[in-house]
């Protein structure tokens, strides 16, 4: 077990944003955190990333507690960028050597390219499904065990979302967790393992695609509308 969630609650101001979520992940396999906005998905994500504190519950990873150190092998990408417009690419991937230990420059150059990317483009010039590629690169260029998703595909256009997919499954593999926090079910129900569904800061349902389809033949959309 790679990461597992016992009675996690985040409360903010009275308000639960998390809400006694018990759930545990396996390394090798891409989940979907899906729900609306405001459903707690990037509540959920910045506890596990370690920035932010569980008002109660607890989170292991790789069955001890989480703490600090376990921030080495976690790479969180937010829905804003980590880095400042007045950049190019290459001081992008120069930020995030100074800031990760397990980031890899020439792996960042490689994906740079296979983005689509150069590396003396400025990010003020990028567009928005450019920007949304440099980020997934800059993110998947570490060396992770878990990788958090926060919404990668949400604002950009059809092509550029499947460029993103493809650089994400490049990077998918055995050794290492994907999580992608998404509303926009049709994208993510091909490659996804597991769908883990979330409401007012409350997990629903946890499925297997797989097995859904096998015994039920139901669709994400259908188990979707079926729980939320």
């Amino acid at each position: 077990m790679i990461l597992e969630c016992k009675d996690l609650t985040k409360t903010f101001v009275g308000k639960r944003a998390v809400s006694n979520v018990n759930l545990s992940m396996e390394k090798g396999r891409i989940y979907g955190l899906l729900g609306e906005n405001g459903s707690g998905k990037t509540t959920w994500m910045k506890m596990t990333a370690g920035l932010t504190k569980p008002s109660s519950g607890e989170i292991l990873y790789k069955d001890h507690p989480l703490c600090y150190r376990d921030k080495a092998e976690i790479a969180y990408m937010s829905t804003e960028p980590f880095y400042y417009d007045y950049m190019k690419v290459e001081d992008v991937g120069q930020y995030y050597q100074d800031f990760f230990k397990d980031f890899d420059r020439e792996k960042f150059n490689g994906l740079v390219e296979k983005a689509g990317l150069e590396n003396r483009m400025k990010v003020r010039n990028l567009s928005s499904g450019m920007g949304a590629k440099l980020k997934i690169v800059a993110t998947m260029s570490r060396k992770a065990v878990l990788c958090l998703l926060d919404e990668p595909l949400n604002g950009i256009d059809y092509k550029a979302r499947e460029e993103i997919i493809s650089l994400i499954l490049s990077e998918a593999g055995e050794d290492n967790t994907i999580v992608i926090s998404t509303h926009l079910l049709e994208e993510v129900e091909s490659f996804i393992d597991e769908a883990i569904f979330i409401k007012s800061g409350e997990v629903l349902k946890v499925a297997d695609l797989e097995r859904e389809r096998v015994t039920s033949g139901r669709s994400l959309t259908d188990i979707y509308m079926d729980v939320m």
